[in-house]
């Protein structure tokens, strides 16, 4: 009988360089907020949400990851991902991690210096299977806004601070669509690698999505009351500390 298996990759891979001089010595995913490495958090909210299996990329202090890993029994079946011969960015992750997915189900893509309160599994329930992707948005002040149409269709993504536009449609008028800010979070469907074929092995996700997706469905997400605690920079850490007291 057929079983949903519920999957998650964490990016655990970069170098953390705005966390220095934590990360000299040990990898992002292991910084500690209130006593537990990041990744901790992330994967006690997974398996509380049902989520049994897990793929974790790896670069930076790769082997302090593994070990960690293997040092404790956290009832999910874990896999790596391993990225120490070359940094891949988001979208050359997915791709490389592509033989560890199962095929059939979607699957939750999530940042680990990301925190929120985000109800994980109402937003898997939104993600439509024939859509390609579905980002977890936000309306919050960011100099990178992903560009929506008024149905939370993906259209483009631009740079207010620089006026950078990218999109694939020729005549876009962004001032007509919604400016929302990636939140670090989706949900990619089976049919995304086969896309991803004959792209070069390190690539940003956002520029893959821009890419397809006047052919593809990729829509927004917008949770209501959502906050959101991107941990990427020493400032803040104690935000974070404070955010899951």
């Amino acid at each position: 009988m057929f079983t949903e298996e519920k999957q998650c990759m964490i990016f655990a891979a970069g170098l953390g360089t705005r966390l220095k001089p934590l990360t000299d010595t040990l990898p992002k995913a292991l910084v500690p907020v209130n006593g537990k490495p990041l990744l901790e958090h992330i994967l006690l909210r997974l398996k509380a949400a049902g989520f049994t299996k897990i793929i974790i990329n790896v670069h930076h202090f790769a082997d302090q990851i593994i070990d960690f890993i293997a040092q404790n029994d956290w009832g999910m079946n874990i896999c790596i991902s391993d990225e120490r011969d070359k940094l891949l960015e988001t979208g050359g992750g997915i791709k490389k991690a592509e033989k560890l997915f199962t095929h059939n189900q979607p699957c939750l893509i999530h940042n680990v210096d990301i925190l929120s309160n985000l109800d994980i599994n109402r937003f898997y329930a939104a993600h439509n299977i024939n859509n390609l992707a579905t980002v977890l948005v936000s309306k919050r002040t960011s100099n990178r806004y992903l560009l929506f149409n008024e149905e939370n269709r993906l259209v483009g993504w631009t740079n207010v601070q620089t006026g950078e536009v990218k999109t694939p449609y020729e005549h876009l008028d962004i001032t007509s669509c919604k400016h929302l800010a990636f939140a670090g979070i989706h949900i990619i469907s089976p049919a995304i690698f086969k896309l991803m074929k004959d792209w070069e092995d390190k690539f940003s996700i956002v520029d893959f999505y821009l890419s397809v997706a006047q052919q593809q469905q990729i829509y927004g997400y917008e949770a209501e009351h959502l906050r959101i605690i991107d941990v990427g920079k020493l400032d803040t850490l104690q935000e974070a500390e404070k955010f899951l007291q």
